[in-house]
C-alpha cells in the first residue's frame, strides 16, 4: 500500500477541492511526492500546509509572508499528529501556531501570550466564513440570521445542501449578512450551479454590501463563465472596496491581458508584484 494520502484522501480530509489543492501545489506551498503511479503522495506535514495556507490566504495574508512562514513551520513540525492537534491563525497581519495552551510565531519562533483570531478547524471548507460571536435564539431577525448562518458552517462539510438551507434562511432573517452571501454563493457555484451562484453575489451586492470577497467571488463565477467583461467589473469592484487585494490585482491583470487592454493590465500586474513582496 502506498505511504501517504492521495489527492482525494488530503481532499476529504481538508473540505478541499481538487482544483483547490492543485493551485496550493502549483503555488509552491507544498512538495508532494509521487506514488507507483506518479500520483500525488501527501505526508502529514502536506496536510497541515495545505489547510494552513488556504486558510491565511482567505485571511489576506500577503502570499510572500504565508509561503515564508509555512516553510519555517514545516521544518518544526513532528511527522505524525492529529490534525487537530494543531492550528495555524492570521492574528492581524502576523502568521500565529496555537499548539495546546501555547502560541507562536514560525517567523521568528516567538511564544505569544493571547491571540483573538482563530484559524478554522481542518474539516471547514476551503473558501468559508467563519461564524461571528453574537446573540442567537429569540425572535430577533439579525439573531435568528446569526443562528442559521453558525448551523451552516458547522454543517458545511458533512452536509452541503443542509448548509446551503441554512444560508438561505439567514439571509432571509438577516438580508445584510455579507459573510452568509459569501459562503452560499460559493457552496452553489463549487456544486455546478452557477447561475444561482451569480443570482445570489448579485443579491447580496444589491443589497449595498461593500465586501471585496463577495465582489471577487463573483468574478471568479463570471470567469467559470466564460463572461470576462463582467468579471473585470467584479474584480474592479473589489479592489476599490480593499485596493491591496493581491489575487484581484493578480486576475485582473490576467484577463486584461486576455482582453489587449494592456495598460490596464501592466498597473494591476505590478500592483500585483509590489504586494507579493510585503
Amino acid at each position: 500500500m502506498a505511504e501517504g494520502y492521495s489527492l482525494r484522501e488530503a481532499g476529504k480530509l481538508l473540505g478541499l477541492s481538487r482544483s483547490v489543492l492543485s493551485g496550493l501545489i502549483e503555488a509552491g506551498f507544498v512538495t508532494p511526492t509521487r506514488g507507483p503511479r506518479r500520483e500525488y503522495r501527501f505526508s502529514f506535514k502536506d496536510l497541515v500546509v495545505l489547510r494552513a495556507a488556504q486558510g491565511l490566504s482567505e485571511a489576506r495574508i500577503p502570499p510572500a509572508r504565508i509561503l515564508r512562514s509555512l516553510k519555517r513551520l514545516r521544518a518544526r513540525l513532528p511527522d505524525t499528529m492529529p490534525l487537530s492537534g494543531l492550528r495555524i491563525a492570521a492574528v492581524g497581519d502576523q502568521v500565529v501556531v496555537v499548539e495546546g495552551a501555547c502560541n507562536w510565531r514560525p517567523d521568528d519562533g516567538q511564544y505569544l501570550l493571547r491571540f483573538d483570531a482563530e484559524s478554522r478547524p481542518p474539516e471547514s471548507s476551503s473558501v468559508l466564513r467563519e461564524a461571528k460571536p453574537g446573540i442567537v435564539g429569540g425572535e430577533d431577525p439579525g439573531a435568528l440570521g446569526a443562528e442559521a448562518f453558525e448551523r451552516g458552517t458547522a454543517i458545511e462539510a458533512v452536509a452541503p445542501e443542509a448548509a446551503i438551507d441554512a444560508y438561505r434562511t439567514a439571509i432571509d432573517h438577516a438580508p445584510a449578512h455579507g459573510d452568509a452571501y459569501v459562503n452560499l454563493g460559493r457552496l452553489l457555484h463549487e456544486s455546478g450551479r452557477l447561475s444561482a451562484a451569480a443570482d445570489v453575489y448579485r443579491q447580496g451586492l444589491s443589497q449595498g454590501i461593500r465586501d471585496a470577497t463577495l465582489s471577487f467571488n463573483l468574478g471568479v463565477l463570471e470567469e467559470d463563465r466564460e463572461e470576462p467583461e463582467a468579471a473585470i467589473a467584479a474584480y474592479r469592484q473589489a479592489l476599490e472596496i480593499r485596493p491591496d487585494f493581491a489575487d484581484a490585482h493578480f486576475n485582473l491583470a490576467r484577463l486584461c491581458e486576455t482582453q489587449g487592454m494592456q495598460r490596464e493590465a501592466l498597473r494591476h500586474w505590478n500592483a500585483y508584484r509590489k504586494l507579493a513582496r510585503r
